[in-house]
């Protein structure tokens, strides 16, 4: 296996992980990178830049993060809140008044954030085309009623978050999530070619962005990495009036992720963009200071880790934990240590910090497996990291 790039001294094990996804896991194409203090001490890239052709992966390409989207988007609303913009303890109504239907009126900003404000599903999927739309989306929650009470338990909003945070964001700034990423996260941290939400023309013209897909005959991990799910949790995905095949399906059929007009489009749950690069500098950027770049203050910092949910997820039917806006450590989605907070990507992609350790990491890839929370490859990769750590 060809793989270009570099490790700092110690960190040798995360290079062997990723040569080991590769040669027996299927990988196909693929970037990791870590940050410690700051500075990068693993920069990894090897095979296609698309999951079906032969063009070499470089260091500067880039991949759909899907729900590894959400852990750069709920940045914007924390960052509103440090800077007095935004309340997270005010009714999502008091921002956007046409929500306060079906008794949403006590919904808060903060329950967006940790999935407890009982939107995950549409009693009416949109269309691909609606989904691309940036008023159906808000227009469809507004008018969903809750699936439980606000705030009293929590099950996670795969689609509808984006909507959700997309619109708060709108209605305090008036511009949109990727607007607000583009101007005030990625240009001070000289992300403007590595971390998009809205895929811009001149980049998308370039052909640095790969094609990605389902690695249909990906083989089965083996020893520590390998999840069964449990029973009711396949049950869960196979009924098509579950909470679970509900919230996934909130767009009906599922827009295919290498289109054009998906990618130039702003979800803030499902479609950023990045490099490896990009997704792990912001991360350390939340944790700490980069170049002389710090997105968040310790009291943002703190809220963004501190737990709001945990326990049985009523979506993902096992047990989840999230503080504002990212998924925390657990058995569902298994970070570096306790003190880490970031998100997952559905069937692969990771971006998340661990400030006790100095740790940012991010990987992306064009090979999508069935996973959703916690994919075999990118867990080797943070086994690695942990072990380099210990050495």
């Amino acid at each position: 296996m060809d793989v270009n790039g570099m490790v700092a001294e110690g960190f040798e094990p995360v290079r062997t992980a990723f040569v080991r996804n590769f040669e027996a896991l299927g990988e196909r194409g693929a970037a990791v990178v870590v940050y410690r203090h700051g500075r990068r001490v693993v920069d990894l890239w090897a095979g296609t830049r698309d999951v079906d052709g032969t063009e070499p992966w470089q260091r500067d390409t880039a991949q759909i993060m899907r729900s590894a989207t959400k852990g750069v988007a709920a940045a914007v609303p924390l960052l509103l809140a440090e800077r007095g913009e935004l309340d997270l303890d005010a009714p999502v109504g008091r921002y956007w008044p046409e929500f306060k239907t079906h008794g949403k009126d006590r919904v808060l900003v903060r329950h967006v954030l940790n999935h407890r404000a009982g939107l995950p599903v549409l009693d009416h999927p949109l269309t691909p085309a609606e989904a691309l739309d940036p008023r159906r989306g808000p227009e469809a929650v507004a008018a969903q009623p809750p699936a439980w009470e606000p705030g009293t338990a929590h099950g996670y909003h795969p689609l509808t978050y984006g909507w959700l945070l997309d619109e708060l964001v709108r209605r305090v700034t008036g511009r949109g999530t990727g607007e607000w990423i583009a101007s005030d996260i990625a240009a001070p941290l000289g992300l403007a070619d590595d971390l998009w939400l809205g895929l811009p023309d001149p980049v998308a013209a370039t052909g640095r962005i790969g094609r990605a897909g389902r690695l249909e005959s990906a083989p089965e991990p083996t020893g520590g990495l390998r999840v069964r799910a449990k029973r009711s949790v396949t049950e869960a995905y196979d009924d098509p009036d579950s909470l679970t095949r509900r919230a996934f399906a909130a767009i009906t059929p599922f827009p295919d992720q290498n289109d054009p007009a998906y990618r130039a489009s702003a979800l803030p749950a499902t479609n950023g963009i990045a490099t490896a690069d990009g997704l792990a500098r912001f991360y350390a950027a939340l944790a700490g200071e980069v170049d002389g770049v710090r997105l968040f203050g310790p009291a943002t910092l703190a809220a963004a880790r501190a737990e709001e949910s945990s326990g049985p997820d009523r979506v993902l039917v096992i047990n989840t934990r999230f503080g504002l806006g990212y998924m925390l450590h657990g058995t569902a989605s298994p970070l570096l240590a306790p003190t880490s907070f970031g998100h997952p990507g559905r069937g692969g992609p990771l971006g998340f910090a661990d400030p006790e350790s100095g740790i940012a990491f991010g990987y992306v890839t064009n090979g999508y497996r069935k996973t959703v929370t916690a994919d075999p490859r990118a867990q080797a990769l943070v086994a690695a990291v942990r072990a380099a750590l210990k050495a």
